[in-house]
């Protein structure tokens, strides 16, 4: 199937900025701005549209995994907190999650060295000899926005920038890189910059195309998204790999091709991404929500919407995703759509969610069984909530 590699970028940037701004609290935008500091800086190189592309796939990319590593982690030691997060281990894992994609071949070791330093003592005592040069950019507009917060700039803020890169040449950064950022980067364009200037930017100098990819590859891609999300909450750690999983036996179940199935399991894997919105005390929360935070957890389906939005290939991807919290009689969320407005795989995926969510255990209840989730969906069907048929179909393909 064709997909659009910058709006793939764009969507996982809007993703991933939610993760940078609660692990470290650098400010919103961050995984754009520093995708869009290393187009300026490849441009400035004479890279070609396709290398350009790639960079800044890896440069979106570049702390794919922080919620994937905080989640080992704590799973080892309960005591584990932000402040002690080791750069090599994120790195490494990052690097793995890059390899499921079609582009890795051309940013291999971005990822994985972009905390290296020029004199050697990054967290794998790299030089700057050594290091890729896509990591080597990618590093240098990570630190900039992590300590000048571009988020707003002044021609101050901008000296002081020059001169701490001056001064961390050869030591931080390959000595190249200033004049290389000085000429890419005037204060002009930090200006614009500034704000939620910053995702039209990127949105306009991504290089713009799309590619065919098979359905193993789309599998691979999907599970880096689902990755993203799940690993921010312990209590549903692998709850949207198993609706992925799910949809596409679903797929299978009804007869679809290879390719319907895959997208099926893409519309899975990222259906909860906007759960990167919400704040951990509500979604880490072990006792009932109240009314307010419940509220608060609601916004996550619009805010997904938000995310895939930028999917435009895939449009009916993005509807299977986002609508998994609709209702037949009109209840549901974000939209309110009713029966006549939602095709078979929209429900299909508000009948997983929900069986998928019954099934697992949490903090403050037990997974039921399958019959036991299945008399609940039947329940459901027959107020009107969900589909009979799709419910049955579960029943048959799940039934152990």
């Amino acid at each position: 199937m064709k997909i659009s590699m910058s709006g793939t970028l764009f969507a996982l940037s809007s993703a991933l900025d939610h993760v940078e701004s609660e692990v470290f609290g650098v400010t919103t935008h961050h995984a754009k701005r520093v995708a869009y500091l290393c187009i300026r800086m490849g441009t400035e190189l004479g890279y070609a549209p396709k290398q350009l592309a790639a960079l800044a796939g890896a440069a979106v990319m570049h702390d794919n995994a922080l919620t994937e590593y905080i989640a080992a982690r704590r799973e080892m030691d309960n005591s584990f907190s932000l402040d002690s997060v080791s750069l090599g281990p994120h790195c490494e894992m990052g690097e793995r999650n890059m390899s499921r994609l079609s582009f890795y071949e051309n940013v291999k070791g971005a990822v994985l060295y972009h905390h290296e330093n020029a004199d050697g003592s990054g967290p794998f005592h790299k030089t700057a000899a050594v290091t890729p040069k896509f990591a080597q950019l990618i590093h240098v507009a990570d630190q900039i926005d992590n300590t000048f917060h571009l988020d707003s700039v002044s021609e101050q803020k901008y000296e002081e920038l020059l001169r701490w890169l001056a001064e961390s040449s050869g030591k931080l950064f390959d000595v190249s890189l200033l004049e290389l950022f000085r000429q890419s980067v005037p204060y002009s364009e930090l200006k614009r910059m500034e704000g939620d200037g910053i995702s039209p930017l990127l949105e306009k100098s991504l290089p713009a195309y799309s590619q065919e990819y098979n359905s193993d590859t789309v599998i691979s891609f999907a599970t880096v998204f689902a990755k993203i999300t799940d690993y921010k909450s312990h209590f549903t750690s692998t709850h949207s790999l198993s609706i992925a999983e799910k949809s596409a036996a679903m797929g299978r179940f009804y007869g679809e091709d290879a390719d319907t199935c895959a997208k099926l399991y893409l519309a899975g894997a990222p259906h909860d991404i906007g759960k990167l919105t919400i704040p951990n005390e509500i979604l880490e929360k072990p006792d009932k929500l109240t009314d307010k935070e419940f509220a608060v957890m609601k916004t996550h389906a619009a805010a997904s919407y938000e995310i895939l939005k930028n999917l435009t290939d895939l449009p009916d991807v993005v509807a299977w995703a986002c609508l998994h919290h609709e209702k037949l009689d009109g209840s549901g969320y974000p939209f309110g759509k009713t029966a006549a407005e939602l095709d078979r795989n929209e429900r299909l995926l508000c009948c997983l969610d929900i069986y998928q969510a019954l099934t697992e255990a949490r903090p403050y209840k037990d997974g039921l069984s399958h019959s036991e989730a299945v008399n609940i969906l039947r329940k459901m069907a027959r107020d009107g909530k969900i589909d009979a048929k799709i419910t049955e179909d579960i029943d048959a393909c799940f039934k152990a």
